[in-house]
């Protein structure tokens, strides 16, 4: 198997951009991509892309060029980001090509998301009891993690105080403006015990990636990253996820734990060994419960963890440096790569004012999607 590389990176900034379709900031980022690598669209031997609701990523090329290679279009909800990455690491490592762009965006509406039942497989009654509204999913998982596990109301307001920090420091997050826990806590119920600014939002917003064969890679790029684990899990039954009519009486782990272990195995690494995680945060409670589920630690230590500081960017396991979904929103077909995007710019050592002090060299990424998904990455300088 050949080994891969990332040698080129590009984003456009998140959050509302009126101006500019989905498709624009999608063609935005590939553009930024392409000039990080050295390289044109026309070195491209073949791309692939994702967008929910902005059109068909295969659009792109009437953005950067009809070169005729091929471009396939993936949709795995808000797994779309890491299906397309690992689409495209694998396609290298197979050696069916030597070089290739990833490119995910879009451009949701204002509002929670609206997803059908039907296109789930779930009868109509899921939405009439209000249940395809993913904040009543969200809440009722943490409610029960908090009690299981003694995690305190006080631990989800910190989560969200350090993402809006974060995100003052980032350049490309949506919000810019610092809050503190106490604001946080006290702000509107919506769902309980989530305060609105505990959740996510659906946003706008662009990536995209040039992975190349690693014995390539110093052609492109005077700082490579590697990426040595690319992973995609789907739910097994008696796991707990998003948009499942039912509970099954014995409860197994979900595909977030047999993604990072699949990962951890590739990578031929432990989690004591990452220097930076991106952990899907769609509000204050996911990124709780990632953190045991990837094996950063056991259920119920983030109370004391992150109360500490232990996941800021000066602390020993820096989490959601950018700011996370929970400062950035989450466009679908874009949010996954974010995440890769800021963990090269970590290992490249060029984060500006949210780098992670200490000269990281392994980097991890995590995201979670309906109805249960989960894609992880590992990343080494």
């Amino acid at each position: 198997m050949t080994d891969v590389a990332i040698v080129g990176i590009g984003i456009h900034p998140f959050g509302r951009t009126p101006a500019r379709s989905g498709l624009q900031q999608g063609a935005y980022a590939a553009r930024e991509a392409l000039r990080d690598a050295g390289v044109v669209w026309q070195d491209m031997e073949f791309a692939f892309g994702g967008s929910a609701s902005a059109g068909n990523a295969d659009a792109l090329g009437n953005e950067l060029g009809l070169t005729g290679i091929p471009f396939m279009n993936v949709a795995n909800g808000c797994a779309t980001g890491g299906s397309s990455l690992i689409s495209a690491f694998n396609a290298i490592r197979s050696g069916a090509h030597d070089i290739g762009l990833v490119a995910g965006f879009d451009k949701h509406d204002r509002g929670a998301f609206n997803a059908r039942p039907s296109d789930l497989g779930i009868g109509n009654w899921y939405g009439e009891m209000g249940l395809m509204m993913t904040t009543q999913f969200f809440a009722m998982k943490i409610q029960k993690y908090m009690h299981d596990y003694g995690i305190s109301a006080r631990t989800l307001a910190l989560v969200a105080e350090k993402a809006f920090a974060n995100g003052a420091l980032n350049p490309n997050a949506w919000r810019r403006e610092p809050v503190d826990a106490e604001t946080i806590a006290s702000s509107m119920m919506l769902n309980d015990p989530l305060t609105k600014y505990m959740f996510c939002a659906p946003a706008e917003g662009g990536v995209a990636l040039v992975l190349c064969r690693a014995d390539r890679a110093k052609q492109y790029c005077d700082r490579p990253v590697y990426l040595r684990a690319a992973v995609l899990k789907s739910r097994r039954y008696g796991s707990f996820e998003v948009f499942a009519p039912s509970q099954a009486l014995q409860q197994v782990d979900g595909p977030t734990v047999d993604a990072a272990r699949a990962a951890f195995e590739m990578a031929g690494v432990g989690p004591g060994d990452i220097d930076v995680a991106q952990l899907q945060d769609t509000e204050s409670g996911a990124e709780i419960m990632h953190m045991a589920e990837n094996g950063f630690c056991e259920h119920g230590e983030q109370e004391h963890l992150i109360q500490s500081g232990a996941t800021r960017i000066d602390g020993k396991l820096p989490v959601n440096t950018d700011g996370g979904c929970l400062a950035n929103g989450e466009p679908i077909g874009a949010s996954g790569l974010r995440q890769v995007y800021e963990t090269v710019l970590q290992l490249r050592g060029r984060a500006g004012d949210h780098q992670v002090p200490g000269d990281p060299c392994l980097g991890y990424t995590h995201v979670y999607g309906a109805p249960g998904i989960s894609a992880v990455t590992i990343l080494q300088r």
